[in-house]
């Protein structure tokens, strides 16, 4: 998911690391914590697989990162993909892609909203969510969780009618 967000950060403008992370806090914390200790090892892999590349900042002997065309298809490569993951990840990933969606042509927006609602549906039909719990505070937890995901299909449904009103 770093590598997702920092390749979509970067189509925007060339930023240095430090700034790099502090725009991914402002935007992931509700998705996933972001430390120095990964932003650097990846900025290393990404310029390795050169998908970014680095020049010096003149003025404050920063390194600059600015993404190649060969980071932007893989960026898009990542946006289009839907990785077998837990439930919680994927929850953070579509909101790390939703971030970026101005960045896309609408049939993909239309594309990964459509498949973040079948998502939500299904797991809103779980056979695991059909539990009736004795105890009143789990029973309480699990229909705020069903809440949620009811809420986020709502959600889901409105952006939906704000892309197809865009085709």
């Amino acid at each position: 998911m770093l590598e997702l967000a920092t390749l979509g950060l970067l189509q925007k403008e060339p930023l240095h690391g430090y700034l790099l992370k502090k725009q991914m806090e402002l935007f992931m914390s509700g998705c996933i914590s972001v430390n120095y200790g990964a932003i650097y090892p990846l900025l290393r892999r990404l310029l390795e697989k050169e998908l970014i590349v680095e020049q010096e900042d003149g003025n404050n002997n920063r390194k600059i990162y600015s993404i190649t065309p060969a980071g932007k298809t893989k960026w898009l490569e990542k946006m289009l993909e839907h990785p077998h993951e837990s439930w919680v990840n994927a929850r953070s990933r579509f909101m790390i892609k939703f971030f970026f969606f101005s960045y896309l042509e609408p049939h993909d927006r239309l594309h990964l909203l459509e498949h973040r609602l079948k998502v939500c549906q299904l797991k809103l039909d779980d056979q695991d969510l059909q539990i009736v719990y004795d105890d009143c505070f789990q029973a309480i937890a699990l229909e705020r969780y069903k809440s949620d995901i009811s809420r986020e299909i709502d959600w889901l449904m409105e952006q939906l009618a704000m892309v197809n009103d865009k085709l």
